[in-house]
C-alpha cells in the first residue's frame, strides 16, 4: 500500500526549510505514516468535517504543533497544501479558507489540462 505525495504551491516547502533538523524528521515520519500505513491513525491524519474533502495532517513536537493541510486526487495521490505552526487550540479560519481556496484551485488547472 502506497499513496504518492505531492505539493501544490511552495507553502509547504517554505516552512519545512525552516524547522530545525529533529522537527524535519518528525514531519518525515509523519508523512512516511501517511504514505505507507493503510490506516493512519486520527493522531496523524484527521479528516475535517464540512471543508469538501480536506484533511490535516498533525505533527506534534515538545514546543510546536505543526498542521498540514491536503487531499486526495485520484484515491491514491495526497495533494499537500498550505500548513502553519498551530498556536491555540482553534484552527486558523484564514488557514482553513486558504486550504479550501488552494484546493479549488488545483482542481481548476488540474480540469483545464485535461
Amino acid at each position: 500500500m502506497e499513496r504518492k505525495i505531492k505539493l501544490f504551491g511552495t507553502y509547504f516547502t517554505d516552512l519545512y526549510k525552516k524547522q530545525s533538523d529533529k522537527i524535519k524528521d518528525k514531519i518525515d515520519y509523519v508523512l512516511d505514516l501517511v504514505k505507507y500505513e493503510e490506516r493512519v491513525p486520527i493522531k496523524f491524519l484527521k479528516y475535517l468535517k464540512g471543508t469538501d474533502g480536506l484533511y490535516e495532517i498533525k505533527i506534534s513536537a515538545t514546543f510546536k504543533n505543526i498542521r498540514i493541510f491536503c487531499f486526495f486526487d485520484e484515491g491514491r495521490l495526497i495533494i499537500l497544501t498550505n500548513c502553519f505552526i498551530k498556536k491555540t487550540q482553534k484552527t486558523p479560519k484564514k488557514e482553513l479558507d486558504l486550504a479550501i481556496k488552494l484546493k479549488k484551485e488545483y482542481f481548476k488547472n488540474k480540469n483545464k489540462k485535461l
